[in-house]
C-alpha cells in the first residue's frame, strides 16, 4: 500500500506491506519555514505539500525496490487536519489510485497515530490509547480491532498547543515542546503550577488555566524586577502536564480493563512523558507500547498501518471523497 500524509506540516509518503512492514517512509518537515512565524501558516504549508508532494511519491517507490504496478491501493489522510494541506495529499492520491486502477482509501489521522504502534509490536484488546498531539488530546478505548470510542478529550487547548504557547511566552523557537524539555530536565527545582483534574470522574482534559498560570508567575517576575529561573518554570509546567496525563490514563486502564496502553501523537516524542509513563506502567504492571520517534510525529507509514484495516474488509472510499477537517474517529471505526 502506498501511503500519503499531508495533514499539517509534513509531507510524507510511504509504502507499507500487510499493514505492518514499512519499506519506505521519506517524510519533508516545513519547520524551518514556519518557525519565523511562530506556528504553521496554513497557505504557506498547502503551498510546500504542492512544491514536493509527486518528488515523494517518486522517492517513497525508488526506496520501496518496488514498482508503481505493485502498489494494490492508495491510502491517505483524509482528516483530521488543515484543509488546504488535506487537500493536496487527496487529489494527489486521487490521482493515483485512478492511474493504477487501485482502491483508495481515506484514512483518519489520529487511527494512523494509534495504529503506529502496531508497526512495531502486535496490539492485544481492549486496549487504551492516550493520543498527545499538537492539536489532540485524547484517550481512545479499542474493544477490539479498529473500533474506537473516545472517553476523554481536551476542552480547550490541546498539549502541544499549550507547549507552543508557553514556549512562545519564554520567546522559545518553535515548535515549543522540545525546548520545554530540555529546559525541564536541565532545572534543579520546579515552580509549583496548579492541576487541572475537572471533574472526579473525568477523563477530559484543560491546559488553557495551566497556560494562565505560567503567564502570571512570567508577569509577577516582570512586575517586580525579579529575574525569571525559566528552567523552573519549563519544569513545574511540564510536571503539571505529565501528571494529568499519567493519571488519568493510568485510571482509564484499570476502570475499562485494557491489556495495554498507547502511548501516540507528537507529544510522545516528550522524554518526560515517556518516562514518567513508563515508571508508572512499570510499577501498576501495564503493558506500554511506545512508538520509536521516527514514528511519533506525523508521517505516512502510520497512514498505511491504520488503512490495512480498511484493506482487509473491503472498505473503500469513492473517489469523490472531501477532505474532513473535523473528522470524527468514532465514524471512522470499521
Amino acid at each position: 500500500m502506498l501511503a500519503i500524509e499531508t495533514s499539517c506540516d509534513e509531507t510524507s509518503v510511504a509504502v507499507v506491506r500487510d499493514g505492518k512492514h514499512i519499506l519506505a517512509n521519506v517524510v519533508s518537515s516545513q519547520i524551518e519555514v514556519h518557525r519565523r512565524f511562530g506556528g504553521v501558516v496554513p497557505e504557506i504549508a498547502s503551498r510546500k505539500h504542492v512544491e514536493i508532494i509527486t518528488l515523494m511519491i517518486e522517492q517513497a517507490v525508488e526506496e520501496s525496490g518496488i514498482s508503481l504496478n505493485d502498489i494494490d491501493a492508495v491510502a491517505v489522510t483524509q482528516g483530521p487536519g488543515l484543509v488546504g494541506a488535506l487537500l493536496v495529499g487527496i487529489v494527489a492520491a486521487k490521482a493515483l489510485a485512478m492511474a493504477l486502477d487501485v482502491p483508495l482509501i481515506g484514512t483518519h489521522h489520529i487511527a494512523g497515530h494509534i495504529y503506529a504502534n502496531r508497526l512495531m509490536q502486535e496490539l492485544t484488546y481492549p486496549c487504551m490509547a492516550l493520543v498527545a498531539s499538537g492539536g489532540h488530546t485524547e484517550l481512545v478505548l479499542m474493544e477490539g480491532e479498529g473500533k474506537f470510542r473516545v472517553i476523554g478529550q481536551t476542552r480547550d487547548d490541546a498539549v502541544g498547543e499549550a507547549y507552543d504557547k508557553v514556549a512562545r511566552s519564554l520567546h522559545l523557537p518553535y515548535p515549543g515542546g522540545p525546548h520545554i524539555d530540555r529546559l525541564a530536565a536541565e532545572a534543579v527545582e520546579a515552580v509549583p503550577l496548579p492541576r487541572a483534574w475537572l471533574e472526579a470522574d473525568s477523563f477530559d482534559f484543560s491546559f488553557s488555566g495551566l497556560k494562565s498560570a505560567v503567564l502570571a508567575v512570567i508577569n509577577q517576575a516582570k512586575m517586580k524586577g525579579q529575574e525569571l529561573d525559566e528552567r523552573a518554570l519549563a519544569r513545574g509546567f511540564q510536571e503539571s502536564v505529565v501528571e494529568v496525563l499519567v493519571e488519568k490514563a493510568i485510571r482509564a486502564v484499570r476502570q475499562y480493563g485494557a491489556k495495554q496502553l498507547l502511548l501516540c501523537g507528537g507529544v510522545a516524542a516528550n522524554r518526560g512523558l515517556r518516562e514518567e509513563l513508563a515508571d508508572r506502567c512499570a510499577k501498576e504492571g501495564i503493558e506500554l507500547l511506545v512508538p520509536p520517534l521516527r514514528l511519533c510525529t506525523d508521517n505516512a507509514a502510520m497512514i498505511g498501518a491504520a488503512a490495512h484495516l480498511k484493506w482487509e474488509r473491503g472498505q473503500f472510499t469513492p473517489l469523490d471523497m472531501k477532505a474532513e477537517p473535523s473528522f470524527s474517529l468514532e465514524a471512522w471505526s470499521v
